[in-house]
């Protein structure tokens, strides 16, 4: 099965997002964890990322982002090659864990970690920050400390330190993961209303469906379907023998 997304024609005639060519990538004791991935994700498109565990989805995200060197093929963002190591602000990252995002004295410092490295005005900082916190609801904890924070409060400062930089592409990495339900829908909410292409790596099924226009099924390293998430979801057979369930709310 593989279903191509209709794209509005303003999408058409813009470069793509992400345009991954033949990539493939081997850790040392493990080989072809992807193997001669291809897809392309048009500017503006909000896309899901889903599989069993161990399919490669991390793995394609520290790809993307130019943390990890492909054994083969090509990545471009925004028609720019991926180099490893370059810093991108346009291309954001939010880790599933955000104790391994956040590491500063004050939130404050967290959410201009990123501006700061961008090297612009303390003013211009400064309102990056005011945004980025309103976008995700938390301008009350600007002055706490991270690590005090509940996971759900974590969170949405994490994602509000990479949206400080106001960036293009930003990839989610299972942002549902360990929260309550209050904290998920805030999350959810946030994603609904981003502006920039999304890629989220979730096994929250129907944070997928709510989200997303479109899903991509990883699995053994390769992209075995891609299209809309009732295209893709719905099919019980096809999901059951990727380790996973077809969504509930896909059942009616």
């Amino acid at each position: 099965m593989k279903q191509q997304t209709q794209l509005s024609p303003q999408h058409k005639s813009l470069s793509c997002a992400i345009a991954i060519k033949d990539l493939s990538f081997s850790y040392p004791a493990r080989p072809d964890v992807l193997k001669s991935i291809n897809f392309t994700i048009q500017p503006g498109e909000r896309v899901g990322l889903i599989g069993p565990n161990g399919a490669g989805k991390t793995t394609l995200f520290l790809s993307i982002c130019g943390i990890l060197q492909p054994t083969t093929g090509e990545i471009l963002l925004f028609d720019k090659p991926v180099a490893v190591g370059e810093f991108r602000p346009e291309i954001g990252l939010v880790f599933q864990n955000p104790d391994d995002q956040l590491f500063s004295p004050s939130v404050r410092d967290d959410v201009a970690f990123g501006p700061e490295n961008m090297g612009l005005s303390e003013a211009e900082i400064a309102a990056r920050v005011q945004e980025a916190l309103s976008i995700t609801g938390v301008q009350k904890l600007i002055d706490r400390v991270p690590h005090n924070l509940s996971g759900g409060e974590k969170s949405m400062v994490a994602i509000a330190g990479v949206l400080a930089m106001r960036p293009q592409l930003v990839l989610y990495d299972e942002p549902s993961a360990n929260l309550d339900l209050r904290s998920r829908r805030r999350v959810i909410n946030v994603l609904q209303a981003s502006k920039e292409t999304v890629l989220i790596s979730s096994h929250d099924l129907e944070l997928i469906v709510e989200v997303c226009d479109r899903v991509l099924l990883l699995d053994e390293g390769h992209i075995i379907a891609d299209g809309t998430p009732r295209e893709v979801m719905s099919d019980r057979q096809l999901m059951e023998a990727h380790g996973l369930e077809k969504p509930h709310s896909l059942s009616h």
